[in-house]
């Protein structure tokens, strides 16, 4: 594994996002049912379980950081249990990443990529509240774009509505990767679809309705979200068009086929 800047990010895979529109309740994961309870399971990558992963290496710039805090044989050690609770993450092992890392973070409370750490795993097993201070503590150590939508996303689970909003605008002001921005939309927009603004919500996914030269998964992604909103507002018939998008291009995308079954399509 290619040493990073920081911890290995768990990705926000598209399932995932999907479920997190309709199933948030403040630190408790719930399904609604409008994204359908499947796509929880399908948040996570694939863990192999009894095989081997390689321990990620720390980042030289965060072994340096951990160098300037401890002495050195302890540094050497932290960095082994910074490296230990980042596998972890990768793993799927999140209650095992929040247990590791928790020395780090009294020992190391200066070093980015273990606030990072500690508040991806808090997020991944719905501790919104500390997932949003660690995250936000990383953010002021390091700025970092692509954390912004889960920080949003935590913010959504609680129900801080304004600060969603801010840190879209965050997003928006930061000019990040398109995956990132599509990441960030998506989350506003479940935010405004649980403040029962579904039409801003379909407004503002309605921006990443245009096909693009080269289709990806964060494009799938929002369409298929759009796709949802629509169902939900009623109109069957954008919301069968946009679940055909999605499944024109990858049929086994979460549950496309179900939906279009449903809407009879």
């Amino acid at each position: 594994m290619r040493a990073r800047r920081g911890p290995r990010r768990t990705p926000i895979t598209p399932e995932g996002e999907q479920a997190k529109i309709e199933g948030r309740q403040t630190e408790q994961w719930v399904d609604e049912g409008s994204i359908r309870s499947e796509a929880e399971a399908a948040t996570s990558r694939a863990a192999s379980g009894a095989r081997d992963h390689p321990a990620p290496e720390v980042d030289p710039e965060v072994f340096v950081e951990i160098h300037a805090a401890v002495d050195p044989r302890r540094a050497a050690r932290l960095s082994e249990r910074l490296a230990s609770a980042t596998a972890a993450l990768d793993r799927e092992r999140f209650d095992d990443a929040r247990r590791m890392v928790a020395p780090l973070v009294r020992e190391l409370p200066r070093v980015a990529a273990v606030h990072e750490v500690n508040g991806l795993a808090s997020y991944r097993t719905g501790r919104w509240k500390q997932a949003t201070e660690s995250l936000e503590l990383a953010r002021q150590l390091r700025p970092d774009p692509s954390l912004l939508p889960v920080i949003a996303d935590c913010y959504r689970a609680l129900k801080r509505w304004k600060d969603v909003d801010t840190v879209w605008a965050d997003i928006r002001k930061s000019s990040p990767p398109h995956d990132v921005m599509a990441e960030g939309r998506i989350v506003v927009a479940g935010s405004l679809a649980d403040r029962g603004e579904l039409k801003r919500a379909i407004e503002l996914m309605s921006a990443a309705a245009k096909p693009p030269k080269r289709v990806r998964d964060h494009h799938l992604r929002q369409w298929y979200v759009l796709a949802d909103l629509y169902d939900r507002a009623g109109d069957t018939v954008a919301a069968s068009r946009w679940f055909r998008e999605v499944a024109q291009r990858d049929p086994a995308f979460s549950d496309v086929r179900d939906r279009l079954r449903t809407l009879g399509r």
